[in-house]
């Protein structure tokens, strides 16, 4: 058996356990944090690569998530930047980089707009300040529920989670538990649906403009389409006209899966090009 080429850390934040992968490497942290439903190791090709570009790099999984507290009590967005802010403060993550994709992206610059002094940067992967939108917390349920679990096998599973896209069912199977009747979601659809609550009702431009380190988003630009439309990242870069800007054409909203490769190299050129702030 083979080692795995990454360490479990386990951080307990007001009785919530909190689990990572710890990549280790050296040079500057970085903190990882999936999408909605997803893990940590999603992350793993772009940790991978991280690490061995000269980072010290950590993947959470964020709460209600993987191996994380399943049916935490506070699904709330400052319930996830808190999370955040003790993994950075307990495994000595120096003003880490934070990268999140999705739901991660929306906590990783939550955390940069509430903590301004923590991130020497910020990069956000199909990820925005939003708006208001009552019906996302219906299509998201209505999704999970329908997940013909158990899966009999992970290749039953990523050819039903892929949709056609194979790196992106490969990532999501990755994150499922092996059971005795087959394989299930290391979440529970309620809590992810909770998980919206705010998201379903209000929109953040206001933290998204305290947001004071550089910042870069990448978009999917693909037949599947990424979440983020014109009308958004224009107000992004209005508000923050400094803002760096990636799409990565023939991609959707699971960028760091479908181009792991290619959002590496856009997140290194975009460090070396970033002054230390």
């Amino acid at each position: 058996m083979t080692s795995s080429p990454w360490s479990e850390r386990v951080v307990i934040r007001d009785g919530v356990r909190l689990a990572c992968r710890d990549w280790g490497g050296s040079g500057p942290d970085v903190l990882l944090l999936h999408g909605l439903a997803g893990h940590a190791g999603e992350w793993d090709d772009t940790a991978r690569l991280l690490r061995d570009s000269g980072h010290r790099v950590v993947a959470l999984d964020q709460r209600g998530h993987g191996g994380s507290e399943r049916h935490p009590g506070d699904v709330s967005r400052a319930a996830y930047v808190a999370d955040a802010v003790t993994v950075v403060d307990e495994l000595g993550l120096e003003r880490p980089v934070l990268i999140g994709q999705s739901l991660g992206g929306s906590t990783a610059f939550l955390t940069a707009a509430a903590h301004p002094g923590l991130p020497r940067a910020l990069v956000v992967v199909e990820a925005g300040p939003g708006g208001a939108n009552p019906t996302v917390q219906e299509q998201i349920g209505s999704w999970l529920r329908a997940w013909p679990v158990p899966f009999p096998s992970r290749g039953a599973a990523a050819a039903y989670l892929g949709n056609g896209t194979q790196p992106v069912g490969e990532g999501w199977a990755r994150g499922l538990e092996e059971r005795a009747d087959g394989l299930w979601p290391r979440f529970d659809p309620e809590v992810m649906v909770r998980s919206l609550d705010e998201i379903a009702t209000r929109a953040f431009w206001d933290e998204w403009a305290a947001v004071s380190c550089p910042t870069l988003a990448v978009l999917g630009q693909g037949e599947r389409g990424g979440i983020i439309g014109g009308e958004e990242y224009a107000e992004m870069v209005r508000l923050r006209p400094a803002l760096h800007g990636a799409g990565l054409p023939g991609t959707g909203h699971d960028v760091h899966l479908e181009r792991p490769g290619t959002l590496h190299r856009l997140i290194v050129d975009f460090l070396r090009d970033t002054p230390t702030i």
